[in-house]
């Protein structure tokens, strides 16, 4: 499966071992909120056209991340090593934005015939000048990137996540409520619930965007503006659970008992998009089954994934590995409609 191309030195190749995108539509959301951001942790310019990341090794077996500028290309090499078809990638040395020591993503297969994969030696001649090498995000602690790896893998795995959801009793109205879980006036929130979901063990392989392993299992806790929590239990992701990040917003203070604070910051703040569009890449929408699109949303703190037609999932940097159920309420349905409007869309 390796292929070899001349980009790394001018007498050493690199051993391609899968591809993933870099683009608005398309990224390792591990990298970053946003396009802009994934561009900024690579020190790439973020241009609209977006680049295509080869990840391989070398002769000595070093790992090396390639940006090429053939976006066509590496995307052709996906799709064909995903319908289990054989692709030489081999980008011409014309397209080669730089090449980056290390992976940022983790792969899970190796060239045949060199050493293990490493980090490259550093290089004299740079006098510490050269980046650091690449390295994909620790599943042993929770934060932005594990936070954002959850959230993908709940949208790659919808339908059995969705399955953990029984509506009648998780969104049931509590008296004097309406769905929303608040009082039964015009305008109130979409609402959480509890529940319990699969582990995921996502791989990466030549062809596959190489997935880190957040391993979700959901967390329930929150909701929306105003609405209010059907449990305390969750479902929990493998990543990490120790502590929170840091960075995380700080909780509204003012926040109705039984309300989460941080559900209803961060479906605030995706309801602010829609008045004042965020970069590019911030919101995303991609095929879903029937007339249905699969949208995720990252925010300071927050990521969001959701299908058109149904409810939502939301994962906060200060709940760790809990991933919290939004019902559909009354808003819901509008917030998605306008999130959609402004999604980059892929496919």
């Amino acid at each position: 499966m390796a292929a070899p191309i001349d980009t790394v030195a001018d007498d050493d190749a690199l051993y391609v071992l899968t591809a993933v995108l870099l683009t608005p539509a398309q990224f390792p959301s591990v990298l970053g909120d946003d396009y802009p951001a994934a561009c900024a942790a690579l020190a790439l310019e973020p241009y609209s056209e977006g680049y295509g990341l080869v990840l391989g090794q070398d002769g000595s077996g070093a790992r090396w991340t390639v940006v090429v500028e053939d976006v066509s290309l590496v995307a052709v090499a996906i799709a064909a090593w995903d319908c289990g078809m054989d692709y030489d990638l081999s980008p011409d040395d014309r397209s080669v934005v730089c090449a980056l020591p290390g992976w940022p993503l983790p792969v899970a297969v190796a060239a045949p015939g060199v050493a293990a994969p490493h980090d490259p030696l550093p290089d004299p001649e740079a006098e510490g000048t050269e980046p650091a090498p690449l390295t994909p995000p620790d599943t042993e602690s929770w934060g932005p990137a594990q936070r954002r790896m959850g959230a993908d893998e709940i949208a790659h795995q919808w339908t059995a996540w969705r399955e953990q959801i029984d509506d009648e009793t998780a969104f049931a109205d509590p008296p004097g409520t309406d769905s929303t879980g608040a009082g039964a006036t015009p305008g109130s929130g979409p609402e959480p619930v509890s529940g319990s979901g699969p582990e995921s063990a996502p791989g990466a392989g030549p062809g596959s965007e190489p997935v880190p392993e957040p391993d979700p299992r959901l967390d329930a806790p929150d909701p929306h503006p105003e609405a209010e929590v059907q449990g305390e239990g969750g479902i929990e992701t493998g990543a990490g659970g120790d502590q929170a990040d840091d960075a995380a917003v700080s909780p509204v203070t003012d926040s109705p008992p039984g309300v989460h604070p941080g559900v209803r910051r961060a479906l605030a703040q995706a309801h602010d998009y829609i008045d004042a569009p965020p970069p590019p890449g911030r919101i995303r929408s991609s095929f879903a089954t029937g007339e249905a699109r699969m949208l995720r949303a990252d925010g300071p703190g927050w990521s969001l994934v959701a299908r058109t037609d149904d409810i939502a999932f939301i994962l906060l940097d200060e709940e760790p590995g809990e991933v919290l159920p939004v019902g559909r309420g009354s808003e819901l349905p509008g917030l998605l409609k306008g999130l959609d409007a402004l999604a980059v869309r892929l496919a």
